[in-house]
């Protein structure tokens, strides 16, 4: 990792990341709402950091209906992926408009520094995959999408993974029907949307064979599996997208709450990252480094100061 960006080129990265899809080992992605988080999930040692569309959208006081643009994304991500060597799969929702717009999502996403995005088949204005009322659009639309998707890709190891979401909508052999469909068109990876149990996880690993993804979001209609389960079944990647945005305000929420009983944040120090910790994680004595090897210089030009 280089001081003010990743040290591995785009494409590398792109190319770790299929590489980690055909490895046999499954790929765990958690989610970051932070350039500083995507920091903290490589050091842990994760094989990539995922960039939530509703962690984005909650980040800026927004639900997740499709409100946030494409520049606020690929702003948003671009900094979460230049914070790590890991590739970062991105949130893409329904390529924020008609077909067109998909391919320029994708080509926005890439000269971000993205190593993959995810399309999902949802209407628009999309809703959480996790709520009711939801809808998905035809099978034909959605093939649209991805064609303009896959045709606006500059770097053929930009990794374009497809989600459907008819699962809770059309059931789940229609979800699997569509999940062919899809990995037909171009789509590199297949995210099926709000899975049951385990049970219907192994299904559809045995009906698709295509590179599948599973999401482990709390709260919602999946049973929370295992990372050995899911690799015992056969997945090859998992991504856990809003857990460490509602790790970090549980306990913001409870500070402030104390802070606000008791008049101080005395009681609070012992959750607290401390401060040599964060200037770990930020590599500070790297920068105080680079800054005195630069700056060590002398001159003897009259009027010139340093």
């Amino acid at each position: 990792m280089s001081l003010f960006s990743s040290a591995v080129p785009d494409t590398e990265k792109r190319r770790a990341l299929r590489a980690g899809l055909s490895s046999g080992t499954l790929q765990r992605w958690p989610g970051a709402f932070s350039p500083l988080v995507s920091k903290l999930i490589a050091e842990v040692g994760f094989e990539g950091v995922y960039v939530s569309g509703a962690v984005l959208s909650a980040d800026l006081g927004l639900p997740d209906i499709g409100l946030t643009t494409l520049t606020e994304v690929a702003a948003r991500g671009g900094a979460m992926a230049r914070a790590t060597d890991l590739p970062a799969l991105i949130d893409a929702d329904t390529g924020f408009g008609e077909p067109m717009s998909a391919a320029r999502t994708v080509a926005t996403l890439e000269d971000a520094g993205l190593a993959g995005c995810h399309l999902e088949d949802q209407v628009n204005p999309k809703r959480c995959g996790h709520l009711d009322g939801k809808d998905v659009v035809p099978v034909d639309d959605m093939l649209t999408r991805l064609a303009a998707a896959v045709s606006a890709r500059r770097d053929p190891e930009f990794v374009i993974c497809a989600r459907t979401d008819a699962r809770a909508i059309e059931g789940l052999d229609a979800a699997i029907d569509r999940a062919k469909a899809y990995a037909d068109a171009g789509a590199d990876l297949i995210f099926t949307e709000a899975l049951r149990d385990l049970g219907e996880f192994e299904r559809f690993r045995k009906a698709v064979d295509v590179p599948l993804l599973a999401n482990m979001t709390e709260f919602g209609k999946s049973e929370l599996l295992t990372a050995d389960q899911l690799r015992d079944v056969g997945y090859n990647a998992v991504i856990y997208p809003v857990t460490t945005l509602r790790i970090a305000m549980g306990a913001v929420e409870r500070g402030l709450r104390e802070i606000d009983s008791t008049g101080t944040q005395s009681g609070l120090l012992d959750g607290m990252q401390h401060r040599s910790r964060l200037y770990e994680l930020l590599h500070y004595a790297d920068y105080n480094d680079f800054d005195s090897d630069l700056f060590t210089f002398t001159t003897t030009l009259e009027g010139v100061r340093r």
